[in-house]
């Protein structure tokens, strides 16, 4: 990278920014994490684990691996050469924001003696200058920001920043906030316009800057994340010098079409532009976001919320490219599905965000982590020989530490704000104290979602007031019921994915929602070809499979009946409480189908999401018009043949 003069030819160079308190294209805000609390049997008892477990767990391999020694090391309070990979900084970053959010939900004053304890350790290896990378100042020192392509030396440092936006927001404390203002203001004296010509080859800077705006009003930062996003794909900045689409620098953002290259680095990236566009209206951003967003969708994402189906690259493939047994499907990538979806669906006040995010949750993302909070996934492959384990660590350990940091994090991505109301995009037991004019509203969630569809909303305002709540019909629900108070009311009338109700809400009232949840054969585009003759499982948000110790011991030819006389079960004693498939085999044998994300806790076997189907025709019209912009759609439950 060079330095280059500031001169008028090169204001072409970068999208002018104009700046603003509110975002400009902004539908909705999100209800922060701090002001919602989970009460309920599915998700409460990750969070559970997630504090009591993961967290332990994380911090412990990060002590034995030497990550968080490098800190130590770097500052020069213990003696030592760096140990492990070039962005190992990077895990503890996110084990520290994972911690941040369950301090929130839960005060614990052995995690917080634990937090700071590691946080001293980080200020100890700050350099003067604010400069905060193990790697560099211990392995190569003198030589920051001369290997930006591959070393992940900004990667890290939006890690850091959003570890010290939540801690400051879950705790009040500005001891790991001030660490971060002070790095981010050494990016920002060493990049820029009329500075350094630079950028990460690991997207992560862009969103985590966004956060730093929001919470400090420092303009600056917004700046700095919208000239990052400028100078990607901007041959005229870098003299021709690109680093290609595995790290979406083939082209300027504003002009891709395409979702390619590494899936993780895609999503950071898509994320982070969502963000900055969503405060400058940046048009020509928040367009290219909605191809982006609809390539994915619509070819390139498995119905578990994953992505990414070659292990070459940890890359997207061509359209329609989604093998089953050799599927990368990284969790850290179905984590950066939610956290773009969720950016998109403030930004559009459009349920299909919500809906994709809810897909990646309870399926991408959850499989990625163990029963017992200690194993983890890096590959969700959709079928399996049985010889695919999780593990309680890994050299590359972005997915351990980035399930750790998700799980907590979820409170926030349950409730969101319009001018006009609330929105809830998300069914949890619990409740939220939510800010809305010069009051608040205290909304109380009760349910036993994802296995049943009925929800009861208990609506608490701090005085009688006129205005909207927004919820979510997801996207697989049919025939959803509505009743305010006992009275039904119409529910057919969807705007964006949300049935809206207005009214002026009194202390007390009460709305009731039911969403069927039928069991559902769903097929794919027969452009997949590795899906052909197949069909998946589906109960409500949750994708199921097969695995050989239900099954026989052996899924090899099972294919499903025509009609395969599907019921359900739920089942409080088998893997944490989960609502199990039974169906008819073309042989007549009976089939036990179980939630994706719960595969290979038990003996080591065969798994399948995709099955056969008796009957089913290998010869599907691809062209036909009713898969125009579908990727996977239910099979006509009134005929028992596909």
């Amino acid at each position: 990278m060079k330095r280059v003069p500031w001169i008028i030819s090169a204001l072409c160079l970068f999208s002018s920014l104009t700046l603003a308190t509110e975002p400009k294209h902004r539908t909705l805000s999100a209800v922060p994490f701090t002001a919602v609390k989970f009460e309920d049997a599915f998700w409460t008892p990750r969070l559970v684990t997630n504090r009591e477990v993961s967290l332990p767990h994380n911090f412990e391999w990060c002590e034995r691996t030497g990550r968080i020694d490098n800190f130590a090391k770097a500052g020069k309070l213990m003696p030592g050469k760096f140990e492990g990979l070039c962005f190992n900084d990077s895990d503890v970053f996110k084990v520290l924001e994972g911690a941040s959010y369950s301090l929130a939900a839960h005060a614990d004053s052995a995690l917080d003696k634990t937090v700071d304890g590691v946080v001293r350790k980080i200020a100890a290896a700050q350099q003067p200058d604010g400069y905060l990378n193990t790697y560099f100042t211990l392995a190569e020192p003198g030589k920051r920001w001369t290997r930006l392509a591959s070393h992940h030396e900004l990667y890290c440092a939006g890690h850091m920043i959003e570890a010290a936006v939540a801690h400051y927001r879950a705790t009040g404390k500005r001891t790991f906030l001030d660490i971060a203002i002070k790095y981010a203001d050494c990016i920002d004296n060493t990049f820029g316009p009329t500075k350094l010509h630079g950028l990460c080859g690991h997207e992560e800077i862009e969103l985590a800057l966004v956060k730093l705006f929001e919470v400090t009003g420092q303009e600056k930062y917004l700046n700095l994340a919208n000239f990052f996003i400028d100078m990607r794909g901007n041959k005229a900045a870098r003299d021709g010098r690109l680093w290609g689409s595995y790290c979406q620098d083939h082209e300027p953002i504003a002009q891709q079409s395409e979702i390619a290259g590494h899936a993780v680095r895609a999503m950071y990236l898509y994320t982070g532009v969502a963000d900055v566009a969503a405060y400058t209206g940046n048009q020509k951003l928040i367009d290219a976001m909605a191809r982006l967003w609809q390539d994915m969708t619509i070819q390139k994402i498995y119905i578990t919320g994953g992505i990414g189906a070659r292990h070459k690259g940890e890359a997207f493939g061509e359209a329609y490219e989604l093998p089953n047994d050799s599927a990368y499907c990284e969790t850290c990538a179905a984590i950066g599905v939610a956290i773009w979806a969720h950016r998109l669906n403030l930004m559009h006040g459009d349920a299909q965000y919500a809906d994709v995010l809810e897909q990646a949750a309870y399926n991408g993302i959850l499989s990625g982590v163990g029963m017992d909070g200690k194993h983890f996934f890096y590959v969700n492959p959709l079928a399996s020989d049985g010889k695919h384990h999780r593990q309680p660590f890994f050299a590359c350990a972005c997915c351990p530490s980035n399930v750790v940091r998700f799980i907590p994090s979820l409170p926030g991505y349950v409730y969101a704000v319009g001018d006009d109301g609330i929105v809830v995009n998300l069914y949890v037991a619990g409740e939220a104290k939510i800010v809305r004019g010069d009051g608040t509203v205290t909304l109380t969630q009760e349910t036993d979602y994802p296995w049943d569809g009925r929800v009861k909303l208990t609506v608490r305002p701090q005085k009688p007031d006129e205005f909207t709540i927004a919820l979510r019909i997801p996207g697989w629900c049919r025939g959803a019921k509505l009743a305010i108070n006992g009275t039904p009311v119409d529910s057919t009338k969807i705007t964006n994915g949300y049935a809206r109700l207005q009214r002026r809400w009194q202390a007390g009232d009460t709305v009731a929602l039911d969403l069927p949840m039928p069991v559902e054969r769903i097929e794919a585009n027969p452009h997949v070809q590795a899906d052909l003759g197949r069909v998946a499982i589906r109960r409500g948000p949750i994708v199921y499979c097969l695995e050989a110790v239900d099954n026989g011991g052996s899924l090899r030819n099972v294919a499903l009946a025509r009609d395969p006389q599907f019921s359900t079960e739920h089942r409080k004693d088998l893997l944490g409480g989960v609502t199990v498939i039974k169906g008819l085999a073309s042989d007549g044998r009976r089939l036990t189908a179980m939630p994706y994300y719960a595969w290979d806790h038990r003996a080591a076997g065969e798994m399948a999401v995709w099955l056969m189907q008796d009957g089913k025709s290998l010869k599907s019209n691809a062209n036909d018009p009713a898969w125009k912009g579908k990727l996977y759609r239910p099979i006509d439950p009134a005929s028992s043949a596909p």
